[in-house]
């Protein structure tokens, strides 16, 4: 695997959830974990359901599609409850998709809370999504790729923290875009 392997990081905006009706996902194309080379970004609705249709034509429509080796999200849902079915985003991309979590989640307590906002589609997502394992020092969910190309993808995007650094950068403009500066804790 080539050290300056293409991929691209995403993540949501911050966004305040008793006002914001949206928010904003941020891509960032990276070359390995040194190179950031281009940001793009798409709206998306707070604990609405159409995350996954608005990042696959982010991507589907960029012209650094064609480089791509892989898809990293930051979590399984953006802009609050609004979950990604990342088996959809690896078809309709054509691209693998690296799920990557700090902490194990609370499946429990998100599937109570989903339950009982009466979002039973959303659970089904994240158990199709499969049981996150540890990889380095993060969790991950994998569709689409081997946990030995995942890992060695993680070895090289991990340059300046135990986050790759696409996710990295696509947090910090998100917080830097809505709160007009990033506070650095990506």
């Amino acid at each position: 695997m080539k050290h300056e392997i293409r991929v691209l990081g995403i993540d949501d905006a911050s966004f305040d959830k008793f006002m914001d009706r949206r928010t904003m996902v941020i891509g960032t194309f990276f070359r390995g974990g040194n190179f950031l080379d281009g940001v793009m970004s798409t709206n998306i609705t707070v604990d609405g359901t159409d995350s996954t249709a608005k990042i696959i034509a982010m991507i589907n429509r960029s012209r650094f599609k064609s480089q791509l080796q892989a898809i990293f999200l930051d979590g399984i849902a953006v802009g609050g409850f609004n979950v990604i079915d990342v088996g959809k985003l690896s078809r309709k991309t054509g691209l693998p998709v690296i799920v990557v979590i700090r902490r194990y989640p609370d499946f429990r307590k998100i599937k109570a809370a989903l339950a009982r906002l009466r979002m039973q589609e959303k659970i089904r997502l994240i158990e199709n999504a499969g049981k996150p394992v540890k990889m380095n020092r993060v969790y991950v969910q994998l569709t689409g790729i081997s946990p030995e190309r995942a890992k060695r993808m993680l070895d090289i995007t991990c340059t300046h923290s135990y986050i790759p650094e696409p996710i990295r950068i696509a947090h910090l403009i998100g917080q830097g875009i809505t709160k007009g500066e990033s506070k650095g804790n990506a």
